[in-house]
């Protein structure tokens, strides 16, 4: 809207008329797709799946739930609808009503009165913005007032009827009329709370301690949940479930160049500076497989699930382990290596979770340590021909080996591999780069795809690795 007028008055003279929150949706949204506009900027790997379910369900003007494991960007699809809002919104400005009152239909008792008892050209209008028309709640730790309402003590001595409007100290879902409310984890919640959401899914009124405040709240609800806790007995009430209009079923990446999409954009990381770092795209490639494999694992636990933030947390420390050893040895650029996995640890423990059920022995850097070696030699096997592998184990077998490590300089590898002339050439078929940090690079990932498919053995000790025949 170009004009914002500050007045009733003005406000009806250019035609103002009033819509819901979901007819807003649905018309910004029908608008956005007969214009080929980007819809969804920022979600990969849903193109297929989960969005034209969000679209169905917006042109429905259903509320939706959104199900799926931890780090499948639940939250962020909640967030994205706010995109197919208004601009701004008038609303009645005054401080004694509690709601953002759409001016041609108050819902509140002073909303009303104002509107009825003052002139046009009296009446004050605000706009409200579509970034603060966003609100969204962490279920565990929400109590019924926090989000519904609660008598208001001040009020009562103040000589207020109990049963009054004006009694209400209202919560944050009221405060959101007119705007989309998200609730995260959903099968947390206590189960009071669940009931007074309950009543808004089903009349849109407050009732707050059997008190019931007529109110015609217009709201899109929006939740989102864990499948492992969601369709637990108990956790959700069925009254709630019944209400809500869509469930949309959200999923990891179903390939790992989509998982390599997602890790990129969302780890955003500056390569560039006065310390550059060049990523040879089979490391990008290792990062993105630890995860897929973690949630393979019979030994993870899957109804944690291993979330989307493993790999870009992964994907940040190689980055860092190969820019420290770039600043500390002055090569321009650095270029991360198979060594610089050995720092993982420090951002995967606590993402990937054993199963407690599982009759195993394996404590978790074990399992992430098996995991790691299984991505190299998947992502190895890709990238190198088996041929040629069988005789550069036989140089291990006259008691030749090889250390390298994270704070060896690039330079030392040419050295140490003219010992090994096949294995050089398996690394320049991999990258053919003049450059002596992509080199490295190439010579340690054959050395450790050596290493993962049982070919020559590692040892590991003090940040140096160190391969010798089996």
């Amino acid at each position: 809207m170009a004009e914002q007028p500050d007045n009733l008055k003005d406000l009806l003279a250019i035609g103002y008329t009033t819509r819901t929150v979901k007819e807003e949706l649905r018309t910004n949204f029908i608008r956005q797709l007969s214009q080929g506009e980007a819809l969804f900027p920022g979600i990969v790997g849903y193109e297929n799946t989960v969005l034209p379910d969000i679209a169905l369900a917006i042109l429905a003007g259903h509320d939706m739930l959104f199900l799926g494991e931890k780090g499948q960007a639940k939250s962020r699809l909640m967030r994205s609808l706010a995109s197919f809002l208004d601009d701004a919104i008038p609303f009645l400005d005054h401080p004694d009503i509690p709601v953002h009152e759409d001016p041609l239909k108050p819902i509140t008792g002073e909303g009303k009165r104002l509107v009825s008892l003052t002139p046009p050209g009296a009446i004050r209008i605000g706009w409200w913005k579509r970034e603060d028309r966003y609100a969204e709640r962490l279920a565990p730790g929400t109590k019924f007032a926090d989000i519904i309402g609660e008598i208001d003590p001040g009020k009562l001595a103040g000589g207020v009827s109990l049963g009054a409007e004006e009694a209400l100290s209202l919560g944050l879902i009221p405060r959101m009329h007119r705007g989309i409310f998200g609730m995260n984890e959903v099968p947390e919640l206590d189960e009071l709370v669940q009931v007074g959401l309950f009543n808004i899914l089903e009349e849109r009124d407050v009732q707050i301690r059997g008190y019931p405040i007529r109110f015609d709240l217009d709201l899109l609800l929006l939740f989102s949940a864990n499948p492992a806790t969601y369709n637990r007995s108990g956790k959700v009430i069925p009254q709630l479930k019944d209400r809500i209009g869509s469930l949309i079923r959200t999923h990891y990446p179903e390939d790992r160049q989509a998982g390599i999409d997602i890790m990129l954009q969302e780890a955003a990381v500056d390569l560039g500076g006065n310390f550059p770092v060049l990523v040879p795209p089979f490391m990008v490639e290792i990062v993105e497989e630890i995860s897929r494999l973690a949630r393979k694992s019979k030994y993870a636990d899957h109804q944690s699930g291993i979330s989307a933030r493993l790999s870009i947390a992964n994907y940040k420390i190689m980055v860092a382990s190969a820019r420290n050893r770039g600043i500390r040895l002055g090569e321009n650029p650095s270029v991360p290596r198979i060594c610089d996995l050995a720092h993982l640890k420090a951002s995967s423990l606590g993402k990937i979770e054993l199963d407690p059920m599982g009759s195993h022995q394996m404590s978790e850097t074990q399992l992430l340590d098996s995991i790691q070696a299984e991505a190299v030699a998947l992502v190895f096997k890709e990238y190198v021909d088996e041929a040629g592998l069988d005789e550069i184990g036989q140089y291990f077998s006259k008691g030749l080996r090889i250390e390298v490590g994270d704070l060896l300089p690039s330079s030392a590898y040419s050295e140490r591999m003219t010992r090994i002339p096949l294995a050089w050439d398996k690394a320049f078929e991999v990258n053919a780069s003049t450059n002596e940090g992509v080199r490295a690079s190439c010579m340690e990932f054959v050395l450790a795809g050596l290493y993962a498919t049982d070919r020559i053995s590692r040892m590991e000790k003090h940040g140096r690795i160190e391969y010798e025949l089996r």
